[in-house]
């Protein structure tokens, strides 16, 4: 049954990421069933399927919160398709941007 949860889960988030786009959408859901499909034939008790629902509901929180479509306007600019369920920042990252970055202590790069 968790498997049917996933599934629906998945193309429900496919439908919100590329609602307007039909070949996008097509390609999503095709790529999802034959995800589904060539696992299909897996007993209940194999021990791959939890790692891969987990993946599938990942991609589905992934798909809805991170995928923002962009409609090219006349004008050269793009309109965003940002809708309710798209993750929005707070903006911490900005707050840090003149700090030197680095990474476990040790200064990047260009910061040598």
């Amino acid at each position: 049954m968790a498997a049917v949860q996933s599934y629906r889960n998945l193309l429900r988030a496919a439908r919100i990421a590329f609602e307007g786009d039909t070949r996008m959408l097509t390609g999503a859901r095709e790529s999802i069933r034959r995800a589904f499909r060539d696992k299909a034939t897996l007993p209940a008790s194999d021990p791959s399927i939890e790692p891969a629902l987990k993946h599938a509901d990942e991609v589905a929180t992934f798909l809805k919160a991170n995928v923002v479509q962009g409609i090219k306007q006349e004008d050269n600019t793009y309109k965003l398709r940002i809708h309710e369920h798209t993750e929005r920042g707070d903006n911490e990252s900005i707050k840090f941007a003149n700090k030197s970055p680095s990474v476990g202590g040790v200064k990047c790069c260009s910061q040598r």
